[in-house]
């Protein structure tokens, strides 16, 4: 895949890029290296905050720009890719204010270990390689960035091929907010190259948001070299809808939660089981709004859904839409490509799948919505993990009963109760089956590429009088 700006809307080739040489790339890891030694000893915490914050202004005051850019490379609309700027700055000052707590060191009873202090101590592991995808362009990156920087580590960053103005703009901010030359560089290579710089033993560690494809073939590398890894891969979540649940709330919920950034999102909800006393109801209103978003123009404000971001992923939702129909499966709204330039595709509604379809299983990464019918709870659950997949979930219902239920049976990351499932810096954030492993975010993210090291500090009248014989 050539590495370049190419408008969805209109499919035009608007800028191309060379990639970077393996001398550059070479270059750049040892920058990197180079660059942790230092910065790991001899940076504080609140000078690491002062260019967090200093990064977070930037972003706030280049908002308009920089949503521009996104929207011309991979088509989210202009409204979408502001607010994902603003969040990349939320994102910077949460890390700047919280990163030395939640890095402190843990104590441990030190009496029963013989001791006379013992502790955890999370030291950074030194250069992280970060394999990011361009539905979230920004976002996906800063929640590894953030986080590693604070906590002394360093990066490498190789974006998608479709967003390399953006991959680009996020490491110009980073500098401009202070952080030192080396701290955080782009890599315009292609995939190909992803291997040989992991395999660099400058390089501590590798996170990769992405494709399963992709992130088992980042995972085998890693392990091979025994570099621990963050794997956050696909989804295909759950919507449930119980009849207590606010209905009209759950309807508009489910729209947004199945288009926000045309429907290209590891957590947007797919898959949306109501229950049968509620759902000739809920479908009659999802599918009127569903069909009344507007499709067009990702730069012009009246419009909720612009263009999938690739034209292979157009063509991919299009082949499964209609081999579910062939199958028997009914389709309520949509279901056909639009004839226009670009890689548009209508919000589509999709009922009646059976286990035997692909469909039932297999994750849509676009404006594409399937809807169960579930005659309790039991069904409910069951076919919200009838997926390879993990990520997130959502769950609409007033008994309490039954949110104690899905909170401890549905397998997913995440369980969100009557509101969207949405990624905050103060919540963890990831998955479990083939959705991926490790976090993001929050405290278990910012620990992910640090050292737990155990601190045993022992003097005169504690050492060990237990013999010669010691056992692990």
């Amino acid at each position: 895949m050539p590495i370049a700006t190419i408008n969805p809307a209109t499919g035009e080739t608007v800028k191309t890029f060379t990639p970077a040489t393996d001398d550059e790339v070479e270059d750049a890891i040892a920058r990197a290296y180079a660059r942790f030694q230092d910065y790991r000893r001899n940076t504080t915490y609140a000078q690491r905050a002062e260019w967090a914050n200093a990064t977070a202004d930037l972003l706030e005051a280049e908002a308009d720009d920089t949503a521009a850019i996104m929207t011309l490379e991979m088509g989210k609309t202009l409204a979408s890719a502001k607010a994902e700027v603003i969040k990349c700055a939320k994102g910077f000052r949460y890390y700047a204010e919280n990163a030395e707590a939640l890095l402190a060191d843990e104590p441990a009873d030190a009496g029963k270990v013989n001791a006379s202090r013992a502790f955890t101590r999370y030291q950074p592991l030194g250069v992280v390689l970060a394999v990011m995808p361009w539905n979230f362009p920004l976002w996906q990156a800063v929640r590894f960035a953030a986080p590693a920087l604070m906590a002394g580590n360093v990066g490498l960053l190789k974006h998608a091929s479709n967003v390399p103005q953006c991959a680009l703009y996020l490491a110009d901010v980073i500098a401009r907010g202070g952080f030192p030359d080396g701290c955080f560089q782009t890599l315009l290579v292609s995939s190909g190259a992803v291997e040989k710089i992991l395999r660099d033993p400058r390089v501590a560690a590798a996170t990769l948001t992405g494709s399963e494809p992709a992130g088992q073939s980042v995972g085998a590398i890693a392990g091979d070299e025994i570099k621990p890894t963050v794997l956050e891969l696909g989804g295909s979540d759950p919507f449930i809808v119980m009849p207590s649940a606010d209905l009209d709330a759950a309807v508009k919920t489910a729209v947004t939660g199945r288009v926000q950034n045309n429907g290209q999102s590891c957590i947007a909800a797919k898959r949306f089981i109501v229950h049968t006393d509620i759902y000739d109801e809920f479908l009659e209103k999802f599918v009127a709004r569903m069909e009344a978003l507007k499709v067009g123009d990702p730069t012009d404000p009246d419009t909720d859904v612009g263009p999938l971001s690739t034209e292979s992923g157009r063509d991919e939702i299009a082949q499964q839409v209609e081999d579910a129909a062939a199958a028997g499966a009914v389709i309520r709204c949509g279901g056909e490509r639009l004839d226009r330039p670009g890689w548009f595709y209508p919000p589509t509604v999709i009922s009646d799948i059976t286990k035997d379809m692909a469909l039932y299983t297999e994750e849509v990464f676009g404006p594409v919505a399937s809807v169960y019918r579930t005659a309790d709870i039991d069904e409910a659950i069951e076919i919200a993990n009838a997926t390879t997949f993990g990520l997130g979930s959502n769950a609409w219902t007033q008994d309490q009963a039954e949110q104690q239920r899905f909170i401890d049976d549905i397998v997913a990351g995440a369980v969100f109760i009557n509101g969207m499932t949405v990624s905050y810096p103060e919540l963890p954030f990831g998955g479990v089956k083939r959705s991926g492993y490790g976090r993001e975010l929050a405290g278990l993210g910012i620990r992910e590429f640090c050292n737990a090291k155990t601190v045993w500090i022992g003097s005169a009248d504690t050492a060990d009088t237990s013999g010669s014989k010691k056992t692990e």
